[in-house]
């Protein structure tokens, strides 16, 4: 078992979702880096699907009442085992008892914390996802709460010969995001200095960003169109324009379908890197088929 004494910001029990039921009402949720996410399992002998934990900005700390193996990694973060420090990114032991403590990210957003033999709570629809959006499987972490895990294997540790190029990028301050953009379906619906807008003029990520979507500040996106529009699917990655004219690109705890005009679709591998950016990083659509 592991225990949460602190549990920071947002830290949910994630793993890589339950896509395939948007037909039913019920999102896809999981990892917002996936790749981080898996890059952790890896490292401490687990399947790519193992549970982990996701925190976001201010890290999390627990208590081990068990000798296990751990990594942390996605946002780099300082960790400490029992006051001493362990590397991030790497393997390390964790002895009966001891205190994990995940600081607050140094850059990025979300760090994953994965135990040899992953997080075993009970599972809905086949995953062990927390979806912030419905309330589909087991609720944030709050302190108090005990975390079962599952066995561990003997499987080698192939990931922590991976190189760096296999992890997510994380921008630094400053840095300029760019999301591959493919126009559509409802792109149509914006005016001609709208369309220009779309892919000519920077954005910023907004502070009121969560899992269901990243938000985005910046110039008014007018539509040629104004009438209603009948909810229609939603899909991962979606750039949907609301009544305000500021773009809001869904995550993976976004809604299956909606009202306003999706403008169109950023690649899905783009989102992780998008998922670490912080309040304020600057971002530009680039058009992309």
């Amino acid at each position: 078992m592991i225990a949460v004494t602190r549990p920071g910001l947002l830290s949910t029990v994630q793993d890589l979702g339950r896509p395939g039921y948007a037909h039913l009402g019920v999102g896809r949720s999981g990892a917002l880096d996936a790749p981080s996410a898996i890059r952790a399992n890896r490292v401490v002998g687990n399947g790519d699907t193992a549970a982990v934990i996701e925190t976001t900005l201010t890290g999390v700390t627990l208590h081990a009442e068990v000798a296990t193996m751990a990594a942390v990694c996605g946002a780099p973060a300082p960790i400490l085992v029992n006051g001493e420090a362990v590397p991030f990114d790497a393997p390390f032991d964790v002895p009966e008892g001891a205190i994990i403590d995940v600081g607050s990210a140094t850059a990025g957003v979300r760090s994953y914390v994965a135990f040899a033999g992953g997080i075993a709570v009970g599972s809905v629809l086949g995953s062990r996802s927390t979806d912030t959006l419905s309330g589909i499987g087991p609720p944030p972490l709050r302190a108090g709460f005990v975390l079962p895990l599952g066995r561990a294997t003997d499987q080698a540790l192939e990931a922590y010969a991976q190189s760096a190029a296999d992890s997510t990028r994380i921008g630094e301050d400053g840095a300029v995001l760019e999301l591959r953009l493919r126009l559509g379906p409802r792109h149509d619906w914006l005016s001609v200095l709208g369309r220009d807008a779309l892919v000519q003029e920077a954005f910023a990520v907004s502070v009121k960003s969560n899992r269901v979507g990243t938000r985005l500040t910046g110039p008014t996106l007018t539509r040629a169109i104004t009438t209603e529009l009948p909810s229609e699917g939603i899909v991962l990655g979606a750039v949907q324009l609301p009544a305000d004219g500021q773009p809001l690109i869904f995550l993976a705890d976004h809604p299956t379908t909606g009202g306003y005009p999706v403008i169109g679709v950023v690649d899905q591998a783009d989102l992780a890197t998008l998922a670490q950016s912080r309040p304020g990083t600057t971002v530009r659509f680039v058009p992309w088929s």
